[in-house]
């Protein structure tokens, strides 16, 4: 099955596609990559066999010139995730009004040309419910548009396929034939679990994620301490907690050291002894030793792997660089379980 890679990241789509290739007898080819940003791009390069595969780049640049378009090789899937801050709880929530809103219907002509059997794409949860659920029906009719029979969405939450990560994501699913199958996240969870044999890496809870000795530029110094572990300030109340055993969703923007209502931090206490300071009284808290995730165990929240990290850091990625890729990237893991229930389990393209 030949598939191109849009809004490609860092690749969470290919590895997931990589290693259903490898633990199943479906054939996955890329044959096509988008991507903008230099960094995630020498991620990239350094990471996947890039042999002959179009390198599309600026995909609005890309799809406006209908000659590129055409000396494209034909494929059968189309993945990505397409560029969500327009709808995040955590920017302005423009949507279709944003720029970035707006590229997923510059897939257009791409669609129209080489008119792919299927469609997979990411998002944020919260394009659900944007514009009152306006949002949300132009995307679906965009694709019913495009003559695509079957078009739905599924919630997954990547807590759910091993990798102890709050992050629920929507991924729609749209195929050129009519399917009778069930899209839930239930489903999708019963299949994965009773998969014999994967490649994926699978943890209990984040302290497998967690390194027992790091360097000490991930602790807070005192300084920002009482900032970073504060119960919010006097315009904003939160609850700030560490060491959970199930991190919040990592962002693009940890690297700024948000408080601990929103990023991921942990006691000594906690890495070394399994003792939680979840509920520590901030007076006690402020004298202990806390940190922050380091690049390799966001990666590793993600679902990637030490040789994928060593290949980022070789191509010259800083760890401020890798820490934005890992907050944007795709959870290997839970592309890997919606690919495996669609094209393993459901066999849609055989139906």
């Amino acid at each position: 099955m030949r598939y191109i890679e849009l809004f490609s990241g860092i690749g969470g789509f290919r590895k997931a596609a990589e290693l259903l290739s490898y633990d199943s007898n479906i054939d996955m080819h890329c044959t096509a990559f988008s991507e903008i940003d230099p960094f995630a791009l020498k991620t990239y390069g350094n990471n996947y066999n890039l042999n002959g595969e179009a390198r599309m780049g600026n995909i609005v640049e890309f799809t406006s010139e209908r000659e590129k378009i055409q000396q494209m090789s034909n494929f059968d899937l189309l993945l990505g995730g397409f560029p969500c801050q327009a709808f995040s709880l955590l920017g302005k929530q423009l949507g279709l009004e944003d720029e970035r809103g707006k590229i997923l219907f510059s897939i257009h002509e791409l669609l129209a040309q080489k008119n792919p059997e299927f469609v997979v794409l990411e998002n944020v949860r919260n394009i659900l419910k944007h514009n009152k659920g306006e949002t949300l029906n132009k995307i679906l009719n965009f694709f019913k548009e495009h003559e695509y029979k079957y078009v739905n969405y599924v919630v997954l939450d990547s807590q759910n396929f091993g990798l102890p990560q709050k992050r629920a994501r929507v991924f729609f699913v749209c195929s050129k034939k009519e399917l009778s199958i069930n899209l839930t996240e239930n489903n999708i969870i019963d299949n994965f679990m009773n998969i014999n044999g994967h490649s994926l890496n699978m943890y209990e809870n984040v302290l497998e994620i967690l390194d027992k000795k790091v360097d000490d530029k991930y602790y807070l110094s005192e300084k920002i301490k009482h900032t970073i572990l504060a119960d919010g300030s006097k315009n904003f109340k939160s609850k700030s907690q560490i060491d959970l055993d199930v991190a919040r969703t990592l962002t693009a923007t940890m690297v700024k050291m948000h408080r601990a209502c929103q990023d991921n931090y942990y006691s000594d206490d906690f890495i070394l002894n399994n003792h939680s300071h979840k509920d520590t009284p901030k007076e006690i808290l402020f004298k202990k030793p806390v940190r922050k995730l380091t690049p390799w165990e966001a990666l590793k929240l993600q679902g990637f792997n030490k040789e994928f990290y060593d290949n980022a850091v070789e191509a010259g990625v800083s760890g401020h660089q890798l820490y934005r890729q890992a907050g944007n990237a795709l959870s290997v893991n839970t592309g890997y379980a919606l690919l495996h229930y669609l094209f393993v389990k459901c066999r849609i393209q055989d139906k």
